[in-house]
């Protein structure tokens, strides 16, 4: 090294840029170099702090992805899609993989029918438990305005209203069209054993039976009505 050329001070040389510095200069053997990264410098403290995380505006926001997945919004609505579709086809181990990949039980399609909702309605009980097993919004409603109580009510699918219930799923909400899910245990079907025993599943959970429809009728007036007697019976005796 020559003698003569001064060596930079401590306040020229910056720790991020000390080799670009040196060969800049031309001054700085490699032998040089190693004295010099051994150097007690006076590097700043706040060049050796990490990043500050996004505050206020600069957070950035989930949209409708998961957060738990790790996916873009549409990535997200991609997977929620084919859980959806999944639950339609029945398909429970398709659901099953969907759901561990970040799928999202809640979501909804143009039909507004989530993997909880429609499952609920149509009694496929597998993909119902694996629903609720992720986070499934018992108190979610379909395009009807129901949860999924109601259809399953008005199905007679005995096993998936008892599941429903056992969830927390609210007895006595009201749909768009009047009705509650004891209401339409009665209206929409045909008064036989499944629909009976529905009845008094309802009403043993604690189902209200004096609501009325939009026409003023109790479920019990609505039985009669229609020529329901051992529906009638049944929800007589809960009464």
């Amino acid at each position: 090294m020559n003698k003569n050329q001064d060596l930079p001070t401590a306040t020229q040389i910056k720790a991020p840029g000390l080799v670009r510095r040196a060969v800049a200069m031309g001054a700085l053997s490699i032998v040089g170099l190693v004295v010099l990264a051994g150097c007690s410098l006076a590097v700043p403290d706040a060049q050796l702090t990490a990043t500050p995380a996004p505050t206020g505006t600069e957070s950035v926001s989930t949209g409708s992805a998961a957060p738990e997945s790790g996916l873009g919004a549409g990535e997200q609505e991609d997977l929620d899609q084919r859980l959806i579709r999944a639950a339609k086809d029945n398909d429970v181990e398709l659901v099953r993989e969907l759901v561990a990949a970040g799928g999202n039980v809640n979501a909804k399609d143009s039909l507004e029918d989530s993997a909880f909702l429609y499952s609920g309605a149509e009694g496929f009980n597998e993909i119902l438990e694996l629903t609720l097993e992720n986070g499934a919004d018992v108190k979610s409603l379909n395009r009807y305005g129901g949860t999924a109580l109601i259809p399953a009510s008005e199905h007679g699918h005995i096993q998936t209203v008892k599941i429903l219930i056992d969830a927390g799923v609210p007895l006595d909400h009201v749909n768009n069209p009047g009705w509650t899910a004891l209401q339409e245990a009665v209206l929409l079907n045909d008064g036989g054993p499944n629909q009976q025993e529905v009845a008094r599943l309802l009403l043993e959970a604690g189902a209200d039976p004096q609501i009325t429809d939009q026409q003023g009728r109790t479920a019990l007036e609505n039985a009669r009505r229609l020529g329901f007697k051992e529906l009638a019976d049944v929800i007589e005796s809960h009464g």
